[in-house]
């Protein structure tokens, strides 16, 4: 089977524990600043923190550094990246070309992965980004499986990494400038106002009402757990959550659900067991309704009804009273659980005989669909700590670990004041080796003791005593005891388990090996010229691009809109599509809630859709 990578989402340093203990082999998480989720910021000390925590589960932590960024900017986010790169962290995920410059001009070692708000959807620039170097790049949302895969076989060498649930932008990443349009919220600049979730009416050219008052703009949520297998066959080597600014019980839920699911089909990258006191299932966390977007083509991925999490279907109303009703279903259902029909919802005050009894009036039909976007009993499960252990094999014994790699283990007991590892393990010395999963080995080394009384007791109590893990990060896969041991009480066994456990972690720390960026260089662009949809904010970016040969026609969006041919997003959502009229040839607008009216054009060829003053 193959490897690949589980990445999992973090808005602070808790949930990033929560989304390891889940069984991450990587986290993404924002720093001070420079993240393309505002919201989303971190200490470097709390970073630093997560990421010797992640390392001691071979986890990988990859940080945030995804806006475009001012010339002020630039250097300050600079800054931060060599720090990062001191701590280890295991890469920089970012956008701004001005930053990659001067990334590829320093002798940092920290991996780079090019943000998906790069707009990577064109062979050609994930062909450019692998010439340069970068150890990886995020592919664009919207790309099928067959364009995957012509992706990957161009470039067989470099990581793919692709979203695989969560929150859809209806714009091509990096392409959707409605915000700053609007209000001055710049996508790029990680202050997006979410416009793509309001109310809009679709009109014809001459003014015919179509759609009164819907979420035009508003795409379902992204869950491609079903494609799995296809994905890793496509090339895909790492499965993105999407979610920076979801709780800690969305990422944990997520995160265990597509833990479950990829090891079906290929092996994990880090270490450890999950013990889980729930049953992972996305549609009891926010959602509002699941496409698997255009991976096999299009679909109805829109979501006109309402922005709001749709939640887990229940069942139909079967039966209603003046203050009650029943549904058909075969779940539990709990005072105080959320549920949901049409674009209303509300709480559930009791049950009784079977009957719901709402906290409020409500206007339902019998045939009515309900659904559930707050499963109080699910959410208290979640709220219950997920266990990560290490698996370890330990062997005990005279002699135990004599010329058996001892020099690649550390010593960690016995006589501290002799350093030769040949007497500590001596022919009379009792030995307890630990060998984790990964190899990692500690010994510890007791020189002499007392001979029990009842050795087949002894040897009893310490496989008892020492399978004891409890809260640690290791579990016993098995303990062989190889001979007598010396009489231990209880206490002792606890100690030496207790400092064995400590060793074991500190040396797994130690021996963490980050895969280091290699060389990057300037290369030359498939292009021949760029607009403001390159994002050019400052003007180290400004000299990337021409150093790749490549004339720079206008700068960033957000430092001065183009006077005319705009694009304020791009996408392959297709209203026309939504609505049944795919084909007919009718001129389209937008008019927002304030009555601001924009023209909608229709690039068939591409089958794409583009959003304009």
């Amino acid at each position: 089977m193959r490897k690949t990578e589980l990445l999992a989402p973090a808005k602070d340093k808790e949930t990033a524990i929560e989304a390891i203990n889940c069984g991450a082999d990587a986290v993404y998480i924002g720093a001070g600043a420079f993240g393309a989720r505002k919201n989303a910021a971190n200490s470097l000390e709390d970073i630093k923190s997560v990421i010797k925590y992640a390392h001691k589960f071979r986890v990988k932590i990859f940080i945030t550094v995804n806006t475009i960024l001012t010339d002020e900017e630039l250097e300050e986010a600079f800054e931060l990246v060599k720090k990062l790169d001191e701590m280890n962290a295991d890469a920089v995920i970012i956008q701004d070309m001005g930053l990659l410059k001067k990334i590829i001009e320093s002798d940092l070692k920290i991996p780079v992965h090019i943000s998906t708000q790069a707009d990577n959807r064109d062979i050609e620039k994930i062909i450019f980004f692998n010439k340069i170097g970068v150890s990886r790049v995020v592919l664009a949302r919207e790309l099928s499986l067959e364009q995957i895969k012509e992706i990957h076989k161009a470039n067989p060498d470099l990581e793919l990494e692709a979203f695989v649930h969560g929150a859809l932008c209806v714009s091509y990443s990096g392409q959707c400038y409605l915000s700053q349009y609007i209000g001055g919220r710049s996508a790029n600049r990680g202050e997006c106002a979410q416009p793509c979730r309001k109310k809009y009416t679709v009109m014809t050219g001459d003014g015919k009402i179509l759609a009164e008052n819907i979420y035009a703009l508003c795409l379902k949520d992204f869950n491609a757990s079903k494609c799995l297998k296809d994905m890793i066959d496509a090339g895909i080597y790492s499965f993105k959550i999407e979610g920076r600014l979801k709780d800690k019980n969305y990422v944990k839920n997520i995160t265990a659900y597509y833990r479950k699911e990829l090891d079906k089909f290929s092996q994990k990258t880090s270490s450890g067991k999950c013990f889980y006191p729930f049953a992972p299932n996305p549609e009891k966390s926010f959602n509002r309704e699941f496409t698997e977007y255009f991976l096999k083509g299009r679909t109805e991925c829109f979501n006109f009804i309402s922005p709001k999490s749709k939640g887990e279907y229940l069942g139909k109303v079967t039966e209603i009273k003046k203050d009650r009703f029943k549904i058909d279903t075969d779940k539990e259902i709990s005072p105080q659980d959320g549920l949901t029909f049409g674009n209303e919802g509300f709480l559930v005050n009791k049950i009784s005989d079977g009957y719901i009894y709402p906290n409020k009036k409500l206007n339902l039909k019998t045939g009515t669909k309900i659904f559930r976007n707050n499963n109080v009993k699910f959410e208290k499960e979640l709220s219950l700590p997920v266990k990560r252990q290490i698996g370890v094999e330990v062997r005990a014994g005279v002699g135990v670990g004599v010329n058996r790699g001892v020099n690649r283990g550390v010593n960690v007991g016995g006589n501290r004041g002799v350093n030769d590892s040949r007497i500590l393990c001596g022919e009379t010395a009792m030995n307890i080796v630990l060998t984790d999963e990964d190899g990692v080995c500690v010994t510890y080394t007791i020189p002499d003791g007392e001979k029990p009384n009842n050795p087949k007791k002894m040897k009893e109590t310490f496989i008892k005593q020492f399978s004891k893990t409890g809260e640690s990060d290791f579990y016993i896969n098995n303990i062989k005891v190889e001979g007598e041991i010396p009489f231990m009480p209880v206490s002792e066994i606890n100690r030496i388990r207790r400092i064995c456990f400590e060793k074991l972690t500190e040396r797994r720390i130690k021996e963490y090996k980050r895969q280091n960026q290699k060389q990057m260089q300037i290369q030359s662009f498939y292009k021949k010229s760029v607009d403001y949809r390159a994002n050019i904010h400052n003007k180290e970016a400004k000299a990337f691009y021409e150093l790749c040969g490549t004339d720079v026609l206008q700068m960033s969006f957000e430092s001065l809109p183009p006077k005319s041919d705009i694009e304020l997003m791009r996408t392959k959502h297709c209203i026309k599509y939504a609505l049944g009229i795919c084909k007919e040839p009718v001129k389209l607008l937008l008019k927002d809630e304030h009555g601001k009216i924009y023209h909608l054009e229709f690039d068939c060829k591409n089958c794409e859709m583009v959003l304009k003053p």
